[in-house]
């Protein structure tokens, strides 16, 4: 990658926020302080997981560490808009994405080539990364848009867990997390392909809401997911879906709780 890439406004990705109308320093300013959340959120949920980290799966953090620096990636990106910024903002999502599934994805679900091995599984997912990775920094202008075809599969997969799922309480919240994902693709598809009805209205700001729409969905999903896998694997760990501050208050945050306490054997 040249120098050139670093340079502000060298992303051919240029969304419906003015430029540098608020601040000189920052190009869209409000899509980059949306991203806020990602940055606060993560090590609030690293703290509700502890005890699902330390004896059920460990990995649960780097996901909360990886959504931080897709928040970081994202900002970059639209403070500067450019192509470095554009490629770690898309990038880092796609490894959320499937450092997700491969880690937490029920093994039931698992294509009969792997043959119920989370290993093979994830080696498999880390080629396609690896592969999807190269594929983007040739093809820059299409990233976006390829990368919400991955609702496709989560959207799946979540449907046919809930299908299943005997608590109530996890199925409300997959509802929950399926329209708040619904709303957060209007905004962005709003904000890309009708910028000029909505600049006339002289509300460009959708892409700001799609970035807090999208953490408390892809955080919602990863919570949900951490559910169905020790569901799957740990059933006797009994997995409990709670909520902060209060237990009682559906629209709070969501975690898994665990009530047996001993560590996870590798078994992959």
């Amino acid at each position: 990658m040249t120098w050139e890439h670093l340079e502000r406004g060298s992303s051919p990705v240029d969304w419906c926020e003015g430029n540098y109308l608020i601040s000189p320093d920052i190009a869209e300013f409000v899509n980059t302080v949306s991203n806020i959340l990602f940055l606060v959120g993560p090590p609030f949920l690293i703290y509700l997981f502890k005890d699902y980290g330390k004896f059920i799966q460990p990995a649960i953090h780097m996901i909360w560490i990886l959504l931080i620096i897709v928040g970081l990636s994202s900002a970059y990106f639209h403070a500067t808009l450019s192509l470095l910024g554009q490629l770690l903002d898309e990038l880092t999502i796609l490894w959320v994405f499937m450092a997700t599934l491969s880690l937490f994805c029920p093994r039931r679900h698992f294509p009969r080539i792997f043959k119920y091995s989370r290993k093979r599984f994830c080696i498999s997912m880390t080629v396609f990364s690896l592969t999807a990775t190269a594929l983007s920094v040739c093809y820059p202008a299409i990233n976006a848009f390829a990368l919400m075809l991955l609702a496709i599969p989560a959207t799946y997969l979540l449907y046919k867990e809930l299908k299943i799922v005997e608590d109530k309480r996890v199925y409300r919240l997959g509802v929950r997390n399926t329209t708040i994902l619904l709303v957060a693709i209007v905004c962005w598809i709003n904000d890309r392909m009708f910028c000029d009805a909505w600049s006339r209205m002289n509300f460009p700001y959708l892409h700001g809401f799609w970035h807090i729409l999208i953490f408390i969905s892809a955080y919602t999903a990863c919570v949900l997911f951490a559910y169905f896998f020790v569901s799957d694997e740990r059933p006797e760990s009994r997995p409990q879906l709670k909520y902060w501050p209060s237990n009682n208050f559906e629209l709070g945050v969501p975690y898994v709780s665990v009530s047996c306490y001993k560590k996870l054997n590798d078994h992959i």
